[in-house]
């Protein structure tokens, strides 16, 4: 199934979000989890994400008192300016939450397979996902998941037609838990190398949005966890605010960097604009462009 391209102007604002990329070493090397969201849904349906979603007002609201560290901490880790400490560990919260409720796993949890059955059915009877961790003396584990990059939908997004401001972050899988897809959202959880991930991707096996692609190929350079989790810390997230355009009857989404991006300098190694040709988003050389 190939994604449907938009070509209409949204004119809400993006709606604030966390994606995050939760990475393992195994045997093979570097892995990192994916989703594929059912083919019904109004955003993405039947497209390999990774797991992530809305900010909630309730995850604005977390107790300071659970948190394994100050809130400030949080809003630096992101580098935004003008945004607010609420917001910041909102953000946090929906990063934890979502890879909760989507893949089952409580992100920098020790011993955190005995709690994610109580974790349940407290948000199954409506007590928000901060609280109920705090009701079960678990810390809100905030440094579990890195900040790594910022994307902002344009006007016309090309795979949707809705707007996100989606932070995504990093995280390192959690020993001892084993993933459970929430099946109301998803068909399937799989670890896929991020190389695999993106062969998958070119032999036309699983559909990858842009956001997705891209992220892959630059996990696609590093070896394992601790370099993931050493290149986040390294840097500020960076900004990623595509800018589509039609050429030759052909959608482009080029990236900073790009000659037709209006921000000259390079955020990352390797292409700098997908085309939409073949029923999919691919790079200016191919495979091996992404791949490196």
């Amino acid at each position: 199934m190939a994604i449907a391209l938009n070509s209409d102007e949204v004119l809400t604002p993006p709606v604030a979000s966390a994606t995050v990329m939760v990475v393992r070493d195994s045997p093979a090397g570097l892995q990192v989890l994916l989703v594929r969201r059912h083919g019904n849904s109004g955003v993405l349906g039947g497209v390999h994400v990774f797991p992530g979603g809305k900010l909630d007002a309730a995850d604005r609201l977390a107790d300071a008192a659970a948190l394994d560290r100050p809130a400030d901490a949080c809003l630096a880790s992101l580098g935004e300016p003008g945004l607010d400490v609420h917001t910041a560990l909102g953000l946090h919260v929906a990063a934890l939450r979502e890879t909760f409720e989507e893949c089952g796993l409580l992100l920098g949890q020790a011993h955190g397979a005995a709690h994610v059955q109580p974790v349940r059915e407290q948000t199954a009877a409506g007590i928000a996902f901060a609280e109920a961790l705090r009701a079960l003396g678990l810390p809100l584990a905030t440094a579990s998941v890195q900040p790594w990059s910022r994307w902002v939908t344009p006007r016309v997004p090309s795979v949707t037609n809705k707007r996100f401001d989606t932070r995504f972050f990093v995280a390192a899988a959690p020993e001892g838990q084993a993933v459970e897809h929430c099946v109301r959202e998803a068909t399937e959880a799989v670890w896929l190398s991020p190389r695999a991930g993106l062969e998958r991707y070119w032999a036309g096996e699983i559909d990858l949005a842009p956001p997705q692609i891209m992220s892959l190929a630059q996990l696609s350079r590093l070896a394992d966890v601790s370099q993931v989790l050493a290149a986040a810390r390294s840097r500020p997230p960076v900004l990623i605010e595509p800018e589509p355009f039609d050429q030759d009857g052909q959608r482009v989404i080029c990236y900073p960097g790009d000659p037709a991006h209006s921000i000259a300098e390079r955020v990352w190694p390797g292409p700098t604009r997908l085309t939409h040709r073949n029923r999919r988003f691919e790079p200016e050389g191919g495979l091996g462009a992404l791949l490196g």
